[in-house]
């Protein structure tokens, strides 16, 4: 009987870890595309959030809430596999955290504006609309929950005596909490979504094997 309800418990973890790891290539997969093809879009200027302005900007939305679903998966399998040690408690928490900004970011898009889309005043919004307010607040609390959960996992890998783990979580938490730059604001975003992403993938992929 005991094998019988395992074997489900499994392989529901796996679907949900393997979900978890797709989120973040599924992500970049579904936003070169428009960031190569879409008129007017520089990302020397305009952040990957701006490409949910616009006709076109209903991909982005979609992309970024199913994202959002894939790193709530990534939860829910971090909470299924890790039974003990440090960040058990913690880490389905912030990831779902994470996941949860995502998915709000995308349901409230930024306003347009340096140019893009085409025809948009070529200059910042002189005040920001309630939406693009709600935007950046979720994804300040998106990858500020994330940067703590790689704090969490740095601990985690230390204890376990895990050196090069522990020192990559440590890299992670570096890249996400610098300030952001002015000057290079949208490219710094950019880096910062692969370097999430490639967290959680990673993340994920190791909870599959070591399961």
């Amino acid at each position: 009987m005991t094998a019988t309800i395992a074997v489900p418990v499994v392989r529901r973890s796996d679907r949900l870890l393997i979900a978890g790891a797709l989120a973040g290539p599924a992500f970049f997969a579904s936003a070169v595309i428009p960031m190569a093809t879409r008129e007017g879009f520089d990302i020397t200027r305009h952040p990957i959030s701006q490409l949910a302005t616009g006709g076109a900007g209903w991909i982005q939305i979609v992309t970024f809430v199913l994202a959002g679903l894939g790193a709530l998966a990534l939860a829910v399998g971090i909470k299924c596999t890790l039974t003990e040690g440090v960040g058990r408690r913690a880490l389905p928490i912030l990831v779902g955290i994470f996941g949860a900004g995502l998915i709000a970011s995308g349901l409230f898009p930024m306003d347009p504006e340096s140019g893009f889309p085409v025809g948009t005043p070529d200059q910042p919004v002189a005040r920001m609309s309630w939406h693009s307010v709600a935007h950046s607040a979720s994804a300040v609390a998106a990858y500020s929950a994330l940067a703590i959960a790689a704090i969490v996992l740095t601990v985690r890998c230390m204890r376990h005596r895990a050196v090069l783990p522990a020192v990559l979580n440590g890299a992670t938490v570096f890249v996400l909490v610098l300030p952001m730059s002015p000057d290079y604001m949208s490219i710094q975003i950019a880096v910062n979504g692969l370097v999430a992403f490639t967290w959680t993938t990673v993340l994920a992929l190791s909870l599959r094997r070591t399961r």
